[in-house]
């Protein structure tokens, strides 16, 4: 731990050597031209546009600080909450040939990979990044994960202990018919959680098992309106994200979170991602943006803020009030893999839940 260093007596002005009065001027002169440099730099019109995955109601916050301490402005464009993240993986695609984005913070991973597979992104060795573990970053350097959700069953208390659902299985079967909620899993982390079941699972068995929950679910258009209409006590159970069902809980409704799978396959944990666009209009001040939300500081803030997302960053004290794999057995999953099966994956389940 650093401690400060005792104070010791500075000598008068008259008493220093004039080599340190001379270092002193300069000193000075540096300080006021870093002033003037700033000020410059405020009024010089820098801009970044980020794409944002992410809730808005979350990020908003932190990209503003990030204005106010840089003097960069930044544009951002997000999705709604029912087609979060793929219209914006769509867009990027649509823009490759003359990218408009310049910093991508998607609220999942899949669709980021996906855009470093087609070579979309830019290679970037963030110093920010140095403290995460290993699997937190691309092997060439052109993603970076963090703040992690987790995926999980919420459940409303009317149900006893004993009837509760402790695997996602559980809800494929005929009893939980109606009883269920779930997003479109077309979009957003909802999508992500399928496609990865694909890969763990393989296709034939998550064929089947999307095909028995099919018949037990109702469909609504984002996890937030999973997690309030099983508090409104219109369903049972829900598939979302621990953001969503930790509000849920802080607000006293009558639910509980399930975290599934612990006897089996585990539950999956999903985390933020940041990427610069290869060919960004501004790459300087994304490649600042990306340093910054990578920081220990917006780790902490998203940890201790309504959301309660995990920190991956070991060296982010803070701690949620949420399981985090290191409190239960999360879910192994080869994201790459995961992000080649997409298309196969969607294709299917697009099929399974658009038709009456």
């Amino acid at each position: 731990m650093w401690m400060p260093s005792r104070w010791r007596s500075l000598p008068t002005r008259h008493q220093r050597p004039l080599h340190r009065r001379r270092s002193v001027r300069w000193l000075s002169l540096a300080a006021v031209l870093l002033t003037v440099v700033s000020g410059c730099a405020r009024r010089s019109g820098a801009e970044v546009v980020l794409y944002c995955g992410q809730d808005r109601a979350f990020a908003e916050e932190i990209i503003r600080d990030f204005e106010k301490e840089t003097g960069i402005r930044v544009a951002i464009r997000s999705d709604t909450e029912a087609n979060k993240s793929v219209s914006l993986y769509q867009a990027l695609v649509r823009e490759a040939a003359r990218p408009r984005c310049d910093v991508f913070w998607n609220g999942e991973i899949l669709n980021t990979i996906r855009l470093d597979q087609q070579g979309l992104l830019q290679t970037y060795d963030s110093p920010a990044a140095a403290p995460f573990p290993g699997w937190a970053r691309s092997p060439n350097k052109t993603w970076y994960a963090f703040a992690a959700r987790a995926r999980v069953l919420i459940v409303h208390k009317r149900l006893r202990k004993e009837e509760r659902p402790d695997s996602i299985f559980e809800l494929a079967e005929p009893q939980w018919r109606g009883r269920v909620a779930i997003a479109k899993p077309l979009f957003g982390t909802t999508a992500t959680h399928a496609v990865c079941l694909f890969q763990v699972l393989g296709v034939d068995e998550a064929q089947k098992f999307f095909r028995e929950l099919r018949a037990n679910v109702a469909i609504l258009p984002g996890n937030k309106d999973v997690a309030l209409a099983v508090a409104d006590g219109k369903y049972d159970v829900g598939f979302t994200d621990t953001d969503d069902a930790i509000i849920e809980v802080r607000r006293g409704r009558p639910v509980e979170i399930v975290y599934p799978d612990q006897d089996g396959i585990g539950t999956l944990f999903i985390p933020n991602t940041v990427a610069l666009i290869r060919g960004g209009p501004n790459p300087k001040a994304g490649r600042l943006l990306l340093d910054y939300l990578l920081s220990p500081r917006v780790e902490g803030r998203l940890a201790q803020g309504r959301s309660a997302q995990i920190p991956l960053n070991p060296q982010v004290q803070v701690r949620p009030p949420v399981e985090t794999p290191s409190t239960v057995k999360a879910m192994a999953v080869d994201f790459a893999a995961a992000a080649r099966l997409w298309t196969q994956a969607q294709t299917f389940l697009r099929q399974e839940f658009t038709r009456p």
